[in-house]
């Protein structure tokens, strides 16, 4: 068996192994956690859905670290460092910590000489369902990576299952409308357990499965719901109300949705997990997300957001528009070959008045050039201008010698976008001159 000393070692350990980066499938994947004897004796929730599975985990964690539970949460991909998709009673693992799971998915692959062949992505997955596993937890909070019913994540029987907005992304492997990829993300869904669906007009698919499972639905407006003004807001479900709630240190126009669905899931598990009405709002005060919608103060105004599909980038939009006036908006951008660009584009062009295409560290990404010509191709404003560079880092670094104090930079698209602006530490701006 190999023997790697690193985390860096296993990772790439991982990338070697299996012909395809994404692999959806159960068999391969369960055989080994069987092999390993994974299964947790605490609560699990999993979380799927095409925008919003990242908030909704951090309020949840947030609101239950509150409570005085030892949490655990698995959430993909990372923004910079591999660590961050695990975090324990609130923080994040070391690699040190993970190094030994990682050698007992290969000693659990690789037994008595009957390899099973794993993705990146299952092994990983593994790895760090094991630590979880045997961190003496109170609750473990799951975000399905792809999709739901194929994903790695979904070989374990959730106690409570959260299905947050749905729409088009990952067309080639989940479909291509919302009804075939609801299908997908419900297949989380266990009889008789709960399942929140907090998409306000969810695809018919994931109300007839669960219907044909026979799983408890809580569907938003109908089991829950929000009302609020601009100072408060509050949230009624089956026997459970919250008034006069703080909104969400997470910003954005989605988040009183996430967090609606949020405190369903904790109202249906309440007889396994209660919490005070406390809890929450300190929860929800505290709770933190890097690269969603984080807004870094100085001049220019700095926006960074992992919008990288035309729902998200619409939310992305409206909470631009909600910022108030700037003389000039500048974005830096860089996405995958795969992704729609088209209608991203469409939705805030009409607020980016200088683009930087960016080149990302992946081959599976479209090249700055080639996003440029795209833009170009659909572009309507003949005062909006357009550069391409090799690396997010430049095509920041550009921004910044071309901004105003007074103008905002958006840095928006795939994690690899947002991750390549963070990966030295949050950066601090002072125009009209800065250097990257």
């Amino acid at each position: 068996m190999e023997n790697f000393t690193t985390l860096d070692d296993w990772l790439a350990h991982c990338e070697r192994l299996h012909p395809k980066t994404i692999d959806m499938g159960l068999e391969r994947v369960r055989a080994v956690a069987q092999r390993m004897g994974l299964t947790f004796d605490c609560p699990v929730i999993t979380v799927a859905g095409t925008n919003g599975k990242g908030s909704t985990c951090a309020m949840l964690e947030a609101i239950l670290l509150q409570a005085g539970y030892r949490t655990g949460v698995y959430t993909s991909p990372h923004l910079v460092h591999f660590e961050e998709r695990c975090r324990v009673r609130g923080d994040i693992a070391s690699a040190a910590d993970l190094v030994p799971h990682f050698a007992r998915v290969e000693c659990a692959r690789t037994q008595n000489g009957e390899d099973i062949s794993l993705s990146y992505f299952e092994f990983s997955t593994l790895a760090i369902l094991q630590l979880l596993a045997d961190a003496k937890l109170d609750v473990v909070i799951l975000e399905v990576g792809l999709g739901g019913r194929l994903d790695a994540v979904n070989i374990l029987d959730a106690d409570c299952a959260i299905i947050t907005s749905i729409d088009l992304d990952h067309m080639e492997l989940l479909g291509n409308d919302r009804d075939t990829i609801g299908r997908e993300k419900a297949g989380i869904m266990r009889a008789g357990k709960p399942v929140i669906v907090s998409d306000p007009v969810p695809p018919q698919s994931v109300l007839d499965h669960a219907a044909a499972l026979g799983a408890d639905l809580w569907r938003f407006g109908q089991d829950f719901n929000f009302s609020g003004d601009p100072q408060q807001w509050g949230w009624a479900g089956r026997g459970r109300r919250y008034a006069g709630l703080a909104y969400p240190a997470l910003r954005g126009a989605n988040q009183l949705v996430n967090a609606s669905g949020v405190l369903a899931a904790l109202t249906a598990l309440r007889g396994q997990l209660p919490i005070t009405a406390q809890a929450v709002r300190v929860g929800l005060s505290l709770v933190e997300l890097p690269g969603r919608f984080q807004i870094i103060p100085g001049q220019p105004t700095l926006v960074l957001d992992v919008a990288h599909n035309p729902h998200s980038v619409a939310a992305l939009t409206e909470n631009l528009d909600a910022m108030g006036f700037y003389p000039c908006t500048h974005a830096v951008f860089g996405a995958m070959a795969d992704k729609d660009v088209a209608p991203m584009l469409a939705r805030i062009g009409p607020l980016v008045d200088k683009w930087y295409f960016t080149d990302l560290p992946t081959a599976r990404a479209a090249s700055g050039e080639a996003l440029r010509s795209q833009w170009q191709a659909l572009n309507r404003r003949p005062d909006a201008v357009a550069t391409a560079y090799k690396t997010p880092e430049a095509a920041l670094a550009a921004a910044v010698k071309g901004a105003d104090p007074a103008d905002r930079i958006v840095v928006f698209g795939s994690f690899y976008t947002v991750g390549g602006i963070l990966k030295d530490g949050t950066p601090r701006l002072s125009a009209p001159h800065f250097s990257a």
